[in-house]
């Protein structure tokens, strides 16, 4: 056995004390939570604790960790308004905590791994490959918590975050077949296996032909979408409908018809994928599909691998996605 695992731990110290690790944890961090804690518990969790040997020392922590008091948000893209917002998130909720949430662009998760330990971080697109895996639990057997958003890894030491994204898509695509048979297309390469996949299916089901002028690929910032989205609005034979592979690109979408003066939805039906702020909050407003509440049921994952979960086993947590209709395809 390591000695990583013969460490006390608060698990141990709830388990010796009869309470629950949240007590524990609240008791020896002196978070606010703690003063409602009855004197005898609290005391009686401290004798625990230095029976044990187990000592909540912040920056003895850190040394012998390697932790800084840091929440790592590895986030692909960091243009877009979903990463923005959970950023936006996480951030309000781990600063009154102490903890500094620090944002990796580009998924480059590992160098920051090889060099610090944060005491948690959030991965918005894993790898599944075998490798990567194993790094994944490698890096969780050093101490680090880690949640990662994957359709379909497995918890091995980290949490896993799955939404179901791919069924809800055909959703969106079959919205838009209810009063379309043109029907065009943005994504970026990254989604075309998935939430592109939705798309060409889609439209297969209900006997329309694939039409390889009706598709747009953009880079990944919201620019990169709005020229795509122009270079189909600005077709003589453009389409009557757009499917677009996250909430941004759906947002450069609007905003090009709007240059052109393409009424949405009149002229122009748009939806996207995601169901981010900025997206319900457009005019019109966005029709989306993407879950309900996402961002701050992360932040409470994170936080409570912060606390209460620290050193868990992983589990997955599903948030399952449905369609968002609003103004951006509904005529009325």
């Amino acid at each position: 056995m390591s000695l990583m695992s013969d460490r006390p731990t608060l698990r141990t110290v709830a388990a010796e004390a009869g309470v629950s690790i949240a007590t524990v944890s609240y008791v020896l961090s002196g978070h606010e939570r703690g003063r409602t804690i009855s004197a005898t518990t609290a005391d009686r969790v401290r004798d625990v604790a230095t029976r044990l040997g187990y000592r909540r020392n912040d920056a003895a922590r850190a040394i012998r960790t390697g932790k800084s008091d840091l929440v790592l948000l590895s986030l692909t893209v960091l243009a877009d308004p979903w990463s923005q917002a959970v950023a936006a998130t996480v951030n309000e909720r781990v600063t009154p905590l102490g903890k500094t949430a620090l944002i990796v662009a580009d998924g480059d998760w590992r160098t920051v791994l090889a060099n610090r330990t944060p005491d948690v971080i959030f991965i918005d697109n894993v790898d599944p490959a075998p490798e990567v895996v194993a790094e994944l639990e490698r890096f969780a057997e050093r101490g680090v918590q880690i949640v990662a958003f994957s359709e379909v890894l497995e918890p091995r030491g980290f949490d896993v975050i799955r939404s179901g994204a791919e069924p809800t898509c055909h959703l969106a695509v079959e919205h838009l077949l209810e009063r379309h048979t043109r029907i065009g297309a943005l994504t970026s390469e990254v989604h075309r296996s998935t939430r592109f996949t939705a798309y060409v299916e889609g439209l297969a089901a209900a006997g329309l032909p694939y039409r390889e002028d009706d598709v747009a690929v953009f880079e990944r910032h919201p620019e990169g979408a709005y020229r795509a989205a122009m270079s189909l609005l600005t077709k003589d034979d453009r389409p009557t409908a757009l499917f677009c592979t996250t909430d941004f690109a759906a947002i450069a979408a609007v905003r090009a018809a709007h240059r052109l003066r393409l009424d949405v939805p009149g002229d122009l039906a748009v939806i996207g994928v995601g169901n981010t702020p900025d997206g319900e909050h457009l005019d019109p407003s966005l029709s989306t599909v993407g879950p309900v509440g996402f961002n701050e049921a992360l932040a409470d994952i994170l936080v409570g691998r912060l606390t209460d979960r620290e050193g868990a086993p992983g589990k997955v947590f599903d948030f399952p996605w449905q369609l968002i209709v609003r103004e951006s395809t509904r005529l009325t």
